[in-house]
C-alpha cells in the first residue's frame, strides 16, 4: 500500500480551510491549523541594522525566519532589506511583539499588519462605478479598449471618426465589457502628447455618443485634467491616468470632489522615452513602491482607498524580460491592498515571442490573461473583448471565484 504523498497549493485562509475540510477536523482544530497551513514570505527595505538584528531574534523565537545581508553587522547607520519567512500564526506573534520595539519596529508592525490584513481575514472587496456594484471576489472584469487615434500602436486610426468609435464601443459592450475605457492620446512608446483643444476633439462626442445608448460604465484614458473633466461631467464614471496624477496637479483634486474610481499606472519615464533602454535595481519593488506612494498620495488628497485601481504599466519603461517578471510576480502587487488592474492586450511582448504582428496576438494575449488573473489581476483591459470574457470566465472557475 502506498502512502501518496503529494504537495497541496494553499494560498490563503480559504483554501487552508477547504484542504482541511476534506478531513473532517473539530471546528477548533481547524481554527487554530488553518494559520498554520498559509506560508508568506515577505521583503521590507529600509531598516536600522539594530531593527533588522531585533527583527531577526523575535521571529526566530517563535519559529519563523528572517534572512538579511551582511550589511546587518556594520552599525554604522546604513539601511537594510530582510526577507521575513513565516505562517500567519507566526505573523501574527510577530507583529505583537514588534509593537513593542523600538528603532522603527512599532511602525513596521503597522505596516506588516495592513499588508497582512487581506491574509489574517476574510475581506470582500465591491467596486462602485456608474451606478452599478461589482464584486471583485465573484469574476474578473473586463475593460473594453476604445482607441480615438489616428497612431495607436495596435489599431490606430481604426476608430478615429467618431461614428465608427461609438460603434466599436458598443460592439465591446454586447460581446460583454463591463467598462469601456475610451482614449484620444497615443501613448505608444515614442509618441508625443498632444494638445488639449485636440484630445477635446477627438474623445467628446464619442464620450457624449456612447453615453447615449451604452449602459456600462466609461472610463475616460487621460492625463488632462480639463479633459477628465468635461468627460466626467458628461456621464463618464472613472478616470485612467497613465501617468498616476503626476503630470497634472489639477487631476487630483478633480478625481477625489467627483468621488470617482482612479487607476494609477507604473511608468518609468514618458512615452516619448520609456523604452530607452529601461532599467530597474528592484523591478518589482521600485514598481511597488511608486503605486504604494501614488495610491497614499490620492488618499491623502482625499480618495477613498476602495477608489483606487493599480496598474504595473505592462510595456511601459519595460524591456521583454520585465513585463513577463511583472505577470510572474503579480501577485507581489495584489498585495498592496488595490484593486489590481492589467493590461496586456496584443503588446509587443507577445509579438516578440510569437513573431507575430498585433493583430495575430489573440492567443498570446489570453494566455496572458489568464495567468494575470491566476497572478490576482481583479480587472484586464483588453481589444479583444469576445476571446477575453471567455478566458476570463474560465479562469475565474479555476482560481475558485464566484
Amino acid at each position: 500500500m502506498r502512502f501518496n504523498p503529494r504537495f497541496l497549493d494553499v494560498d490563503g485562509l480559504e483554501e487552508a480551510y477547504a484542504r482541511l475540510d476534506e478531513l473532517k477536523p473539530s471546528e477548533q482544530g481547524r481554527a487554530i491549523m488553518a494559520p498554520k497551513m498559509v506560508f508568506r514570505v515577505v521583503r521590507v527595505d529600509n531598516l536600522d541594522t539594530k531593527a533588522a538584528n531585533i527583527l531577526k531574534q523575535n521571529m526566530l523565537s517563535i519559529g519563523g525566519e528572517v534572512s538579511l545581508p551582511r550589511e546587518v553587522f556594520d552599525y554604522g547607520g546604513v539601511k537594510v532589506p530582510a526577507v521575513i519567512s513565516g505562517n500567519l500564526k507566526h505573523y501574527r506573534q510577530l507583529i505583537s511583539k514588534l509593537k513593542r520595539q523600538p528603532f522603527g519596529l512599532k511602525a513596521l508592525a503597522l505596516e506588516l499588519e495592513e499588508l497582512l490584513r487581506s491574509s489574517l481575514a476574510e475581506v470582500g472587496r465591491t467596486l462602485r462605478m456608474g451606478g452599478r456594484e461589482y464584486d471583485l471576489g465573484e469574476r474578473t472584469l473586463v475593460m473594453g479598449v476604445v482607441n480615438v487615434t489616428p497612431d495607436s500602436f495596435s489599431d490606430g486610426g481604426l476608430f478615429a471618426d467618431a461614428r465608427a468609435a461609438v460603434e466599436h464601443a458598443l460592439r465591446l459592450e454586447e460581446e460583454g465589457a463591463d467598462i469601456l475605457d475610451i482614449g484620444g492620446e497615443s501613448t505608444r512608446p515614442g509618441s508625443d502628447f498632444i494638445p488639449l483643444e485636440e484630445e477635446l476633439h477627438r474623445v467628446m462626442p464619442v464620450i457624449e455618443g456612447v453615453m447615449e445608448r451604452a449602459s456600462v460604465p466609461v472610463s475616460i484614458d487621460t492625463t488632462k485634467a480639463e479633459v477628465a473633466r468635461r468627460a466626467l461631467a458628461a456621464g463618464c464614471a472613472m478616470v485612467n491616468e497613465i501617468s498616476a496624477m503626476r503630470l497634472d496637479p489639477e487631476m487630483l483634486p478633480l478625481v477625489a470632489e467627483e468621488k470617482v474610481p482612479v487607476c494609477l499606472m507604473h511608468m518609468q519615464g514618458m512615452p516619448k522615452d520609456m523604452q530607452v533602454e529601461p532599467r530597474y535595481d528592484d523591478l518589482m519593488g521600485e514598481i511597488a513602491s511608486f503605486l504604494r506612494e501614488r495610491a497614499e498620495a490620492a488618499v491623502e488628497g482625499g480618495v477613498a482607498m476602495a477608489k483606487i485601481m493599480v496598474d504595473p504599466g505592462i510595456g511601459f519603461g519595460k524591456t521583454i524580460q520585465h513585463n513577463l517578471e511583472i505577470i510572474h510576480r503579480l501577485g507581489e502587487l495584489k498585495s498592496l491592498g488595490y484593486i489590481l488592474v492589467l493590461g496586456t492586450s496584443r503588446k509587443r511582448f507577445i509579438g516578440r515571442i510569437l513573431d507575430l504582428p498585433e493583430g495575430e496576438r489573440v492567443e498570446g494575449t489570453a494566455a496572458s490573461v489568464a495567468l494575470g488573473i491566476a497572478g490576482g489581476a481583479d480587472i484586464v483591459r483588453v481589444h479583444d473583448v469576445k476571446e477575453m470574457v471567455r478566458v476570463a470566465r474560465v479562469a475565474d472557475a479555476i482560481v475558485g471565484k464566484g
